[in-house]
């Protein structure tokens, strides 16, 4: 594919900034819990690092968005609310919870990240380039959180699905809206 067309590409870079926020959002859900009901000064720590980089990820496309002149998706706002709720929710549960939290949502990007590569034409090959480095980066999210807990087992086993078919029917929603 040379060129990639106009409505593909506001869609990637649409999904994307929402898709960064959000993860900004869950993120910080979980810090309001650590920081008010659970204290735990290495899973904050961690939470920070993954935070910042996700920051990174919506700078550049927040940039992109204005840039491009993209309308983002209308439901920012209750991706907000759903994402520091997700967050507040699973630091409530523990560290085994907020964990899966982030490996249930990377393990979703993975794919969607790889999908959007093969959509994008030479074109954009700046904007492929970066959403390759981004899903290594939300690759290496997965691996934090298994390494720090992140279970499939029992319940979590749900809690699981449920992340990832709310993680599923966000982007399409934020896709098209």
């Amino acid at each position: 594919m040379d060129k990639t067309s106009k409505k593909t590409l506001e869609e990637i870079i649409r999904v994307d900034h929402a898709g960064e926020r959000g993860a900004i959002k869950i993120y910080e859900g979980q810090l309001l819990a650590l920081k008010t009901f659970k204290q735990n000064v290495s899973l904050k720590r961690k939470i920070e690092e993954m935070k910042e980089h996700e920051r990174e990820h919506y700078e550049y496309f927040d940039n992109e968005i204005k840039r491009r002149n993209i309308e983002p998706t209308k439901l920012l706002p209750l991706w907000d609310i759903m994402g520091v709720t997700l967050g507040f929710g699973t630091a409530m549960l523990g560290e085994k919870a907020a964990m899966l939290c982030t490996a249930s949502v990377e393990e979703v990007i993975d794919g969607h990240y790889k999908d959007q590569t093969f959509k994008l034409g030479k074109d954009e090959k700046k904007l492929k380039e970066k959403i390759i480095k981004f899903r290594e980066d939300e690759l290496h999210h997965k691996d934090i959180a298994y390494d720090n807990g992140a279970t499939k087992k029992g319940l979590y086993g749900l809690l699981d699905k449920a992340i990832k078919i709310s993680s599923r029917i966000a982007i399409t929603i934020s896709e098209k809206v």
